[in-house]
């Protein structure tokens, strides 16, 4: 039975409340965070401030959104508005739920980006004028007046529409791919922009080499992943260090809309486990066949052993343009999406509205876990965002070239939140609290995590490091989870305990930047602090 079906058959009315709980036998509960946020996110990202960027197009006409206090967009080559006073991008307030609009002037339609060392959203490419553009968005309080900056004096050798950003173990960026642009190059920039064959090689007539999966592995290089292929790529010298075996299922990137994951690094780092899941028939793009079945499938590699290959495994649906979030206890969210068809304007049909929770270390076959299944549909240009407090952000869908509201698949204003089992009430009494956590830590020091906990501790706490990425396209570009080497708890005369911890070695288990610092108890996080990781 697919996913609309079985959602149908078992959901029932609900009061109107801000907690839908639609299939109370499924783990898991959803929440309305806010009703109209006036703009569709395309892109997201959660900053240091617990604000939320939300950012789209800029030449698709109005948003339900004014930018207000006079501002407007002035653009005589917009197709749409050449005096456009309608914001494209907001910051949501965590703690309120309000919106502030933004101020982004170059279209952003389907750019990359990467948080900064320092916490600032690092923005490139898009289409038309924005094709080279890079922009920042140094986040504030939420009641600062902090905004987009657009670059002046710099700009992308190459231009990038449909690129991939990955920060590198010096906080430097690497900007991978594109729709025509079969090379890498970095910010700060360096040695212009190097070609890189390999996105030519594995490229189709349908441009399945689009949004490649990229991951930084602990060894320093680079896990890169287009169409159905791999490699491990040394950027320093700018060589393929290794070539991985086809991943059987057909092409997975853009249009072919499936996601991609690393695992949770732990133990002594050395070992890094990508896992690649879902995706579009081949020449369904071409095709623009909108009730092509998707496939299910989910290829898992150990991408550090001497001798790699692909164990497959398949999820409950079939799934075309699903988000894989890290949660804080190593499990990966899999969530948004569609049942058929693929990716781009128009192009897919039967939502999957059931999240899945891939647990890695279960026994293939056992992995995954449906849950509690949303109403609303998640399609084309949606993202997933995990929050400090454990929840995952779902914001965007916007299946249409502009707003449109009266469609089967509307643009969608509505932002939810996701709560995983971890959540429930009756885990509450597990439920850490972080009482005091260093806000600075450097490469390699040890330091203590003090914390509270309702019921007495029985075994080892976790202390889990959980970066912030930017969400677009069902990749989490720049994704990370580091279990952190910790001594068992001792309880001190104030009732709290000590958890003894060791930061990451190294920029290439953790790159310099904000970590959402998580202790899990039981399989249940606390409340994140925000540690700042420094050389």
């Amino acid at each position: 039975m697919d996913c609309l079906n079985l959602f149908l058959l078992f959901t029932f009315t609900f009061a109107c409340s801000s907690i839908i709980s639609t299939r109370a036998d499924l783990p898991g509960t959803w929440e309305l965070v806010l009703a109209d946020a006036g703009i569709s996110s395309m892109h997201t990202a959660v900053t240091r401030f617990n604000t939320v960027v939300l950012l789209d197009r800029t030449n698709i006409g109005p948003s339900r959104k004014m930018l207000g206090r006079g501002r407007c967009r002035l653009d005589r080559n917009d197709r749409a508005l050449k005096r456009d006073c309608y914001a494209h991008s907001a910051i949501l307030d965590l703690q309120t739920n309000q919106i502030r609009p933004l101020m982004i002037l170059t279209d952003t339609w389907c750019s990359s980006g990467q948080i900064l060392a320092d916490g600032t959203v690092l923005q490139t490419g898009g289409d038309l004028d924005g094709y080279k553009k890079i922009r920042k968005f140094s986040p504030c309080e939420a009641t600062g007046l902090c905004d987009w900056v657009e670059l002046d004096d710099v700009e992308l050798v190459n231009g990038r529409w449909y690129g991939t950003d990955q920060i590198l173990p010096d906080g430097s960026v690497i900007i991978l791919g594109g729709k025509g642009a079969n090379t890498v190059e970095y910010y700060p920039p360096r040695n212009g922009a190097v070609s890189f064959p390999f996105l030519a090689d594995v490229e189709d007539k349908q441009m399945d080499n689009l949004y490649p999966y990229v991951h930084l592995l602990p060894n320093g290089h680079l896990f890169i992943f287009a169409n159905d292929k791999a490699v491990m790529y040394d950027y320093e010298t700018n060589k393929i260090a290794r070539e991985y075996p086809p991943l059987d299922g057909g092409p997975r990137n853009y249009p072919s809309a499936g996601s991609s994951a690393m695992l949770a690094l732990e133990g002594d780092f050395s070992t890094a486990v990508i896992v690649v899941c879902g995706g579009a028939q081949f020449g369904a793009f071409i095709q623009r066949s909108t009730d092509t079945p998707a496939h299910g499938s989910c290829g898992r590699i150990i991408a550090t052993s001497a001798d790699p290959t692909w164990e497959m495994e398949d999820m409950p649906f079939g799934r075309i343009m699903g988000d894989m979030v890290m949660l804080p206890t190593g499990d990966v969210l899999i969530i948004n999406g569609a049942q058929a068809g693929t990716q781009g304007f128009e192009m897919a049909s039967n939502p999957c509205l059931f999240p899945v929770l891939y647990r890695p270390t279960q026994p293939a076959g056992l992995r995954f876990m449906t849950l509690n299944p949303g109403t609303i549909p998640r399609m084309y240009h949606s993202t997933a965002n995990l929050l400090p407090d454990g929840r995952v952000l779902i914001a965007g869908s916007n299946p249409h070239y502009f707003y449109k509201f009266n469609a089967e698949f509307p643009t969608e204003l509505r932002i939810e939140a996701f709560s995983p089992e971890y959540l429930s009430s009756d885990r509450a009494n597990l439920r850490p609290v972080i009482e005091e956590i260093p806000e600075t830590v450097r490469y390699g020091e040890a330091f203590d995590v003090f914390v509270t906990v309702p019921l007495p501790v029985v075994g080892i706490l976790e202390v889990n490091l959980g970066n912030a990425p930017f969400s677009t396209h069902s990749f989490q570009q720049g994704q990370r989870l580091v279990k952190l080497t910790v001594t068992p708890s001792v309880p001190d005369a104030n009732g709290r305990y000590r958890v003894g911890c060791t930061a990451p070695p190294n920029g290439a288990v953790a790159p310099p930047g904000y970590y959402m610092a998580f202790v899990v108890n039981q399989g249940v996080p606390s409340v994140a602090r925000w540690v700042h990781l420094i050389a």
